[in-house]
């Protein structure tokens, strides 16, 4: 049995909120799905605007390894004639060598929402069907409402996908549109329905009760060999089946070589990469791809997994291109602590004194409020100093900010900073657009002479947060800065009721681990 993957991020996926993508972004998708391996490719629906329009006559320059692009519509309108219907002339004019159609199979909604009878339905899918099949092209048939539809009136959904594979529909996609249907519904309708169809049969899930992926997964179970879902699970409302998922489930855990070993290993690197095009955060907790689906931060985990992975990972992470993680926290223990220095290059023993006093030191700090699973450069400073590995490239003498507003004007700040350097005692001013930006100004103008490489770093992300908001404006707060060079990131934290404090604490931890490195 041929399996296919069939993605639809630049449709469905580009249904999410907040989610807008160009056209250049949705070339850029495209082709990264196809180095994934994925079979089918919907790039749009040409009837409903420009820009899909405009995508299906890009994508036409852009050689593709497998993947075939897909223009989708819905069957043609009620009561008019096929010929007449612009969205299907626009459907064929996109060119595609497949399209899907989309036709109602649940009696209510054709009666409510499309406001037409159940006879003209059946033969609006029929005669789309049969002449786009006529203008030579492959059609997925999109059953909507399919699983609603089956347990209101199973008669009359099961004609519909009668209709369409009558017609040369060459997949009955089966959709839980509404995302209600559970898995054991999914099996239980799948299996009454294969033996009373002869066309492959295919599943769209959306994630509304949480059961996406597992419904994906019970319908291959049942026979089904098509599979439609979204990159991270995108989509309208709770999003799409997430095929990020979905097919490492497919390929280690029911052995469908849906996708090669060597595409599989491009899993997290797409995944992450379409986050960015999409500007939205990847969850760290994403399964197989997400940051933290292979990190262990209690001591017993992390002394088990040293041992044999397997222990605590129900797969290895390099096969879906992840890796393994181990955190620091109050929860951590020596095996944390001695893993996490092998990766900064200290090869130190359980055994060592400083292990005991780092623990403790740890344990005080994340009791304070800090944290350091993103602040993992602050913690390697924290062990190279422990275990006098390294020393400070710059002491703090003190430091000044002064903020002056006059009426509606913005703000002016300004800060002065005074640091020992190599033996000298340096002097700098900086201007920003606000206290921590003048800081950071000043902090540079003081080093820069010393260590001409800090141009180099740039302050990607800053975050805060505030620890204890009953305290209100005296609460502690932790700040969270991700920085970045040309060779890859890294994150720092502070800890302090003054978010300046808390602020100078991580900047400066990000400069000198730049100097380290």
């Amino acid at each position: 049995m041929s399996f296919t993957l069939f993605d639809t991020t630049l449709r469905d996926g580009a249904q999410t909120e907040g989610v807008s993508f160009t056209v250049q972004d949705k070339i850029k998708i495209a082709k990264l799905l196809d180095e994934l391996g994925i079979h089918y490719i919907e790039g749009g629906w040409p009837g409903s605007n420009p820009k899909d329009i405009e995508f299906f006559q890009a994508i036409k320059k852009v050689k593709l390894k497998k993947a075939k692009i897909v223009a989708f519509s819905s069957t043609r309108r009620p009561n008019i004639n096929i010929k007449d219907d612009k969205n299907i002339a626009t459907l064929l004019e996109a060119k595609t060598p497949v399209v899907a159609i989309f036709g109602k199979c649940w009696d209510f909604q054709v009666t409510d929402a499309l406001k037409t009878t159940l006879e003209e339905n059946l033969l609006m899918i029929k005669e789309t069907i049969a002449y786009v099949k006529k203008a030579g092209r492959e059609v997925v048939f999109d059953a909507e409402h399919f699983f609603d539809g089956y347990k209101a009136n199973p008669e009359y959904a099961l004609k519909c996908l009668k209709a369409a594979e009558e017609a040369g529909a060459d997949i009955l996609c089966l959709c839980d549109t509404n995302g209600g249907t559970l898995s054991h519904e999914a099996q239980r309708i799948i299996s009454e329905i294969k033996i009373k169809v002869k066309k492959p049969l295919g599943i769209h899930a959306h994630n509304d009760s949480e059961c996406a992926v597992s419904v994906s997964e019970m319908a291959v179970y049942g026979g089904v060999s098509h599979v439609q879902g979204t990159i991270n699970g995108l989509g309208e409302r709770c999003g799409n089946a997430n095929l990020c998922s979905i097919i490492p489930i497919l390929k280690l855990k029911m052995g469908i070589n849906c996708v090669s070993d060597k595409q599989l290993t491009r899993l997290t690197e797409i995944s992450r990469h379409i986050a960015e095009i999409a500007n939205l955060p990847q969850s760290p907790h994403q399964p197989f791809v997400g940051r933290s689906a292979f990190s262990h931060k209690g001591g017993i985990h992390v002394s088990a997994v040293s041992k044999n992975p397997e222990t605590y990972e129900h797969i290895k992470p390099e096969a879906v291109g992840n890796e393994r993680r181990v955190t620091v926290s109050e929860l951590s223990g020596i095996s944390n602590l001695v893993y996490k220095a092998k990766d900064y290059g200290v090869d130190i023993k359980k055994e060592t004194p400083e292990i005991k006093e780092l623990i403790r030191t740890l344990k005080d700090l994340e009791h304070q409020g800090y944290q350091f699973e993103e602040g993992e450069a602050s913690f390697e400073l924290l062990v190279k100093k422990a275990i006098k590995k390294t020393k400070p490239h710059f002491e703090l003498v003190d430091f000044q900010i002064q903020n002056t507003k006059e009426g509606l004007s913005p703000a002016f700040v300004e800060a002065r900073i005074k640091l020992k350097v190599k033996g000298d005692e340096v002097e700098a001013t900086g201007e920003g657009d606000g206290p921590i930006n003048a800081l950071d100004d000043a902090l540079r103008s003081a080093l820069g002479e010393y260590f001409p490489e800090l141009d180099s770093v740039k302050l990607t992300d800053y975050k805060v947060r505030v620890l204890d908001s009953n305290a209100g404006t005296a609460a502690k707060v932790r700040v969270i800065i991700e920085s970045s060079d040309d060779d890859g990131s890294w994150g720092t934290v502070g800890v302090s009721t003054n978010v300046i404090e808390a602020s100078w604490q991580a900047l400066s931890d990000s400069l000198e681990y730049k100097l380290i490195k």
